[in-house]
């Protein structure tokens, strides 16, 4: 018998095998599959989201051969591709600069092209709430030289001036609609929303779309009339052009235009670009190119490896549990002459049928699940495919992957099948083995040697080594989950039946148990691993956070003194549009309009506190000797450096309260409560006293506090000397204040709270600004455009800021790789289930035979299943922070770098624990898996037939 006619029988004979185990081979090829799949979408996900070059080009000229911009700085040369233009520089035969002045940038498209301008202008517009601010693009989007940059969803384009077409995102935020009109408050002129457009390339931009001449013509004629200006970038164009039909817009166009300052992006230069001899750029520069080699995404390789991990840990035991319900076939085998070479082939041939059915189910399922998931896919990544990409090569290469991990997870158990005797097989006995005592040990020296290892990559600041440790970690885990699984059986003699009856028989076949929770601890690990690492990253910038407000708390504030006349009736406006929870506290604006004569305005003098000198009023991280400081300095206690009143002084936000440094208000103890939360009475009556409240206590000597009026210009400045004349003077005022505790030194915007009566006695001048008010939460968009329409309906001129903190980290990718971990704990937990289900049903007919109701069949599958699961996740826990934690301590080792140069950076770098991703895998993912397991078992026992 030939080799091929050989394993022609041993395929044929695992064929029949797995078709007549059909729930046994369904849960091989499942875990085959699934791996196989997620490789299969994530590739297919990766290749379609990443745009190719004409995808690229498409998003942004549209279907036009170019695009045309004025760079406004004189002649310049660039990259075919458009990416980089530098100006001549000393170029011979270069035309001169010129010094301003605009380009007639018709003039340098190629003869009989025909061209659309594109022009871009922030602006207020009304919503269905209030107003907000936005961005208005005038654009003829029906012209077909558009389509690919800009798209029609329904509705129709604009036409005409009166028309716009909105993106979806504008809407949803707006509650505007097809049919609802909004009024450009620059111009004043009402539009129609026409349609809904989108940006294949932005899906998430809030943005308007006008015909040209539709919004900016009026709006200059109206600015004109009111002696305004635009803002600064509305006046730039560019343009979509259209070359000549056959010939487009090409090389020597483009180096022509570059004479005169325009920067041009051309299709068919960037699809057949011309010899580097011939682009000026990159003949004196050859190194300027900024095409990089393609190199493997490591993360792709690691997806891949863990795939393969996977399956082979979680396939191996099938395939062992496989042979063992083959035994009898096998020993049969032995019995009518084959040898141990063709026992070894037919198991080998169940891992080729298996795992081909799987490699190709699991490319298929993820071809159909990305297919399914595309819409959700390219909202969440914000583009759109430019097509559902299918390399043939690399999903080929991805089911081979599958085909020969399956054939390499029947080798162990096609060896085992071997080298048992006719004897054993026939009577279907399995022996006794005893647990290597080497194995654990030698894990528990590998995984203390990887670990050791990956925190002096974290000292050390060697990636590297944290990666490597942290492997090497973490096989040394895996090498002693045997023993653990045997420990755990040991905890059952005191629980009830069913959870007994589980962890015994986990431990007693930890040939399947162990790979299975090896396989949940890899993927758990993983996750709490990048969990751990971004919780610890959004503390360290919760701390870094410089807030604007104090939290909980809302500022309006006027924008001259003509609006502060209104603010009776604004504050009124936004009582009624935000869930204000208390009354308003107001403070008025202060500066040292005495130290100007009669012709003063209101920016003529300022304040200033003056810091006493001496080493307790300095910050130690300023000045001399800094850096020597930092250098003995320990992150904590560089913390807590930073935190004192001294340091906080160039730290805490101003601008908010007054339009100078000096951070004084003038207000009553209203503003301590609402605003200040300083619920001290002594301050209360201090204020109505006249004494000021001095909130950081560096300022203060003795109880006194130091002013200072200066003006806010220079002698030599010209321009304001002619708006006030005569010598400038300054004044110097002590004042006796009460110092509230030096917790309140990072009060945000306020430094000093000076009472009414005080700053009329020191002869400076005040006026109403504002007013401050504790908010139940921050204002959403819906509100803030309320407000701002309110306010607007009031006359206008004030503005509501507030405190939104450091902003939420996007969570997305954590998500899902929780998701991932948790799919892939439940998938292992259920097939080792059905593997024990499988191999231990001798166990269960013995049960039911003893006398044990139907339900504990349900029980006790759950009860497998939570062991799993749990034991996984735990394990996988506790891996996952070993290569976190060193990479926040190659971050720590970073930071303090930086502080030792910077002595005023932050060299805080917490480790946080990201309890909600643990308790959701280590709580919620077992419990469910044993619940699902339980549901899904069925309790009634089938007839069973004496072997033999």
């Amino acid at each position: 018998m030939s080799v091929f006619t050989g394993w022609r029988a041993a395929l044929r004979i695992a064929r029949r095998d797995a078709m007549r185990a059909k729930g046994r081979s369904a849960l091989v090829v499942a875990m085959i599959a699934v791996p196989v799949l997620g490789v299969t979408a994530l590739d297919v996900t990766f290749r379609s989201v990443t745009p190719s070059v004409a995808e690229t080009l498409t998003s942004k000229i549209g279907s036009a051969d170019a695009l045309f911009s004025d760079e406004a700085m004189g002649p310049i040369e660039q990259l075919p591709d458009g990416a980089v233009s530098n100006v001549y520089m000393g170029v011979d035969d270069a035309p001169p600069v010129k010094d301003g002045g605009a380009v007639d940038v018709r003039a340098t498209f190629p003869e009989g092209s025909r061209a659309i301008t594109m022009q871009s202008v922030p602006a207020n517009v009304t919503t269905r709430y209030g107003v907000t601010d936005t961005e208005i693009v005038e654009i003829r989007t029906s012209d077909e030289m558009v389509r690919g940059k800009i798209d029609l969803v329904r509705g129709a384009y604009p036409h005409g001036k009166g028309e716009m077409a909105a993106t979806e995102p504008f809407l949803k935020a707006t509650g505007l609609h097809v049919g609802s009109t909004t009024t450009v408050r620059n111009s004043g002129r009402t539009y129609t929303v026409t349609g809904v457009v989108e940006l294949p390339s932005e899906l998430k931009a809030k943005v308007l779309y006008a015909d040209p001449g539709a919004v900016i013509a009026p709006w200059q004629a109206k600015a004109d009339h009111d002696k305004k200006v635009l803002p600064p970038n509305a006046g730039s164009t560019d343009w979509l052009v259209k070359g000549p039909a056959g010939v487009g817009v090409t090389w020597p166009t483009v180096v022509e235009a570059n004479k005169s300052g325009v920067l041009v992006t051309s299709r068919q230069v960037v699809n057949d670009p011309p010899p580097d001899s011939e682009v000026p750029l990159m003949a004196r520069n050859p190194g300027i190119s900024d095409n990089e080699p393609h190199v493997l995404s490591t993360a792709l390789i690691t997806v891949i490896a863990m795939a393969v991990l996977e399956i082979v840990l979680l396939a191996g035991p099938a395939f062992a549990v496989g042979a063992r319900r083959s035994r009898r076939q096998l020993g049969l085998l032995s019995t009518c002459g084959g040898d141990r070479r063709h026992i070894r082939a037919v198991v080998l041939g169940g891992g080729l049928v298996l795992g081909g059915t799987g490699a190709v189910a699991g490319v298929v399922a993820g071809l159909g699940l990305t297919t399914a998931l595309q819409p959700m896919i390219e909202n969440w990544a914000g583009k759109r495919f430019g097509s559902l990409t299918t390399p043939p090569l690399e999903l080929l290469l991805i089911a081979a992957i599958g085909l020969v991990t399956g054939l390499l997870a029947a080798i162990a158990p096609a060896i085992v099948a071997s080298r048992q005797s006719v004897l054993e097989s026939l009577t279907g006995r399995r022996g006794v083995r005893r647990s290597s005592r080497v194995l654990p040990v030698l894990g528990a020296c590998v995984m203390a040697f990887g670990a050791a290892i990956a925190l002096y990559g974290g000292i050390s600041g060697n990636s590297a080594l944290v990666a490597g440790g942290s492997i090497v970690a973490e096989l040394g885990l895996l090498a002693c989950i045997p023993v653990i699984v045997g420990f755990l059986g040991r905890l059952g003699r005191m629980l009830p039946l069913s959870p007994r009856v589980a962890l015994r028989d986990a431990a007693r076949n930890r040939g399947r148990t162990a790979p299975a929770v090896a396989a949940v601890m890899a993927a758990v690990a993983g996750s709490v691993a990048i969990a751990t690492y971004m919780a610890s990253q959004s503390a360290e910038n919760e701390y870094n956070y410089v807030p604007l407000l104090t939290k909980g708390t809302v500022v309006l504030s006027s924008t001259d003194e003509k609006a502060a006349e209104r603010l009776p009736l604004v504050r009124k406006a936004v009582e009624r549009s935000l869930a204000v929870t208390s009354g308003h506290a107001d403070f008025r604006r202060v500066w040292a309009g005495s130290d100007c004569n009669t012709y003063e305005e209101n920016h003529c003098g300022s304040l200033e506190l003056v810091k006493p000198t001496g080493k307790a009023h300095s910050c130690p991280l300023t000045g001399k000797g800094a850096q020597k400081l930092a250098a003995r300095l320990s992150a904590d206690e560089h913390k807590k450096l930073m935190r004192s009143p001294a340091c906080l002084v160039d730290l805490t936000a101003s601008g908010a309260f007054s339009t100078d440094e000096s951070d004084i208000v003038v207000a009553d103890a209203a503003l301590l409560d609402t605003y200040v939360k300083l619920d001290d009475p002594a301050a209360a009556r201090a204020l109505a006293a006249g004494t000021p409240v001095l909130l950081n206590p560096v300022y203060a000597k003795n109880g006194e506090v130091t002013v200072k009026a200066v003006h806010q210009y220079s002698e030599k400045d010209k321009e304001n000397g002619k708006l006030h004349p005569g010598k400038a003077r300054t004044t110097v005022d002590k004042l006796k204040v009460y110092v509230a505790p030096a917790k309140y030194a990072a009060t945000p915007g306020i430094r000093m709270i000076l009472p009414a009566k005080t700053a009329e006695r020191l002869g400076l001048h005040t006026r109403a600004t504002g007013s401050a008010y504790a908010v139940v939460h921050t204002p959403t968009d819906a509100e803030y455009q309320r407000v701002s329409g309110a306010i607007e309906q009031a006359g206008g001129g004030f503005w509501v800021q507030s405190e939104s903190g450091p902003g939420r980290r996007d969570d997305t990718g954590l998500l899902i790789l929780t998701l991932f971990a948790g799919t892939v704990t439940l998938g292992a937990a259920a097939i080792t289930t059905g593997l024990a289900k499988a191999d231990a049903e001798a166990d269960l007919n013995t049960l039911s035979a003893v006398g044990a109701p139907p339900g504990v069949r349900r029980k006790l599958s759950g009860f497998q299943c939570l062991v799993v699961a749990l034991t996984g996740v735990v394990l996988g826990t506790l891996a996952g922070l070993v290569p976190a934690v060193a990479l926040r301590l190659i971050d720590l080792q970073e930071a303090l770098k930086t502080m030792r140069l910077e002595p005023t950076h932050s060299a805080y770098t917490p480790i946080v624990l990201p309890w909600e991703t643990i308790g959701l895998l280590v709580v919620c993912i077992p419990l469910l898996a044993g619940v699902l397991a339980a549901a899904f078992t069925r309790s009634r026992l089938t007839s069973a037939r004496r072997p033999g």
